[in-house]
């Protein structure tokens, strides 16, 4: 048997895990659908890597070796992070930054949707382009403080490898069997897709996506 503080660790980490997950797919076919040409890549390299597997299964083998995907998934999470302000700070002694006096104690919240989309940190930041990372050796392991969206060093996220992997395993099936359009009541909108955000437990989009899935025949 479990302390009960493990069991409430373990359940909350596959609670967050999977709802950041699911808010992360839907940001991520929002913006594949604004950029059409950004899913066909990343589709065609799905359905490459699995044509080569001798057992024609996608598996976490599969996954792995698509790196365009998990340079999509981080481009995503770069502009959509699931939880833009992280989790509070408080300082442990006084210290005087930027001119700023900042006494010990004072709670500190950190941006990350600010930080991700700083101009001044990356090349046009209001852009998707998961090509950006194909050269890059940023990772989202808290190290790179200009890509934080899953916190950093010890307090960061601890469903940060389950969320991962579950985002680039369902994102990699759902390219894999299927091609998407958008519904008929929302095709009209295709090209102005409402991007606004609301607030929760994460931050997903306002107007939920309307799609149409399509089988792939292999």
């Amino acid at each position: 048997e479990y302390p009960t503080s493990t069991c409430i660790l373990i359940s909350g980490m596959i609670i967050g895990g999977s709802d950041t997950t699911s808010t992360t797919l839907e940001w991520t076919f929002a913006e594949f659908l604004r950029n059409p040409n950004t899913m066909k890549k990343a589709q065609e390299e799905v359905r490459r890597v699995v044509g080569i597997n001798s057992k024609a299964v996608l598996d976490e083998n599969c996954v792995n070796q698509m790196n365009y995907l998990k340079c999509v998934v981080k481009e995503t999470l770069r502009l959509h992070p699931p939880l833009p302000l992280l989790i509070a700070r408080e300082t442990s002694s006084s210290v005087k930054l930027r001119g700023y006096d900042i006494p010990a104690k004072t709670m500190v919240f950190i941006n990350a949707w600010a930080i991700q989309r700083d101009p001044e940190l990356w090349d046009d930041p209001e852009e998707f382009i998961p090509e950006r990372f194909e050269t890059s050796q940023v990772d989202l392991n808290g190290q790179d403080f200009q890509l934080i969206p899953f916190g950093i060093g010890r307090r960061g996220c601890p469903a940060m490898s389950f969320g991962l992997a579950s985002t680039e395993y369902v994102l990699a099936n759902l390219l894999y069997w299927f091609n998407w359009n958008m519904s008929e009541s929302g095709r009209i909108l295709m090209h102005n897709i409402d991007m606004s955000e609301t607030n929760g437990l994460t931050v997903s989009k306002k107007v939920p996506l309307h799609l149409e899935p399509e089988p792939y025949k292999t």
